[in-house]
């Protein structure tokens, strides 16, 4: 694991114990397809935790009625978010965020593959809505989410993550929240400097290797975790 004090101050790095055991079982070769899954969407659910009290707030939304009768003030969450996976392997962490919200949010894929000579990225999909709602109606700006929480189970390298950041930001969310499984220091170092000043990115990673190797895999790393999440190992 990389020492927390090198990292930039946007980055995160879960130390919960239960996590770190988590990513162990996760690490090894013997974990099967559908292990594989339910350690993804574990891991996801407890990074997700961390990130989401940190970026967001509850507002009141309402009144309602407990079943012995008694008011409440019913609360929600704030600003507006939308998740957006990036594929194949963000769709393993897809299910424990919408697990987390308290309600249905939009969900967005982005579709991006690293070359693997030049290790850079590929977008071969992308169904953000770039279209401008009409100004006339009341929901122009109601549909448009302030935060992206992006899922991108490994930043190796970082670049398909900085890619995706900027696609997020162009598109005109005024932050990224970036939940990932685990990733290496340079990978999250190149990733959490993208949007400036950090104020426009926030990295939450369950843990962080050293180094990647020369194929740009992370050492010692749990290999491709979309092949592994959906058995094309060996494509």
């Amino acid at each position: 694991m990389a020492p927390l004090n090198s990292m930039p101050t946007n980055v995160h790095i879960s130390t919960h114990p239960c996590l770190r055991a988590k990513l162990s079982q996760l690490r090894s070769k013997t974990s099967n397809a559908r292990e594989t899954k339910t350690l993804v969407h574990e891991i996801a659910l407890m990074v997700a935790c961390e990130a989401l009290a940190s970026g967001l707030q509850t507002v009141s939304s309402g009144t309602g009625e407990s079943p012995l009768g008694y008011s409440y003030t019913m609360e929600t969450i704030s600003p507006k978010v939308a998740l957006v996976p990036i594929l194949r392997s963000g769709l393993g962490m897809l299910d424990a965020l919408q697990t987390l919200l308290p309600d249905p949010v939009p969900v967005h894929h982005l579709g991006l593959f690293r070359e693997p000579t030049t290790l850079q990225p590929v977008e071969y999909y992308n169904n953000l809505p770039y279209h401008s709602p009409s100004t006339s109606t009341s929901t122009s700006t109601s549909t448009h989410p302030d935060i992206a929480i992006l899922l991108d189970p490994i930043i190796a390298t970082g670049g398909t993550s900085v890619a995706a950041i900027q696609t997020l930001l162009e598109w005109g969310v005024k932050k990224v929240i970036v939940i990932s499984v685990l990733a290496s220091e340079g990978g999250l170092k190149r990733a959490a400097a993208e949007g400036g000043t950090g104020e426009q990115v926030e990295i939450w990673v369950g843990g962080c290797d050293g180094e990647v190797d020369v194929r740009g895999m992370i050492r010692p790393g749990m290999g491709d975790v979309g092949d592994r999440l959906f058995l094309t190992i060996g494509k």
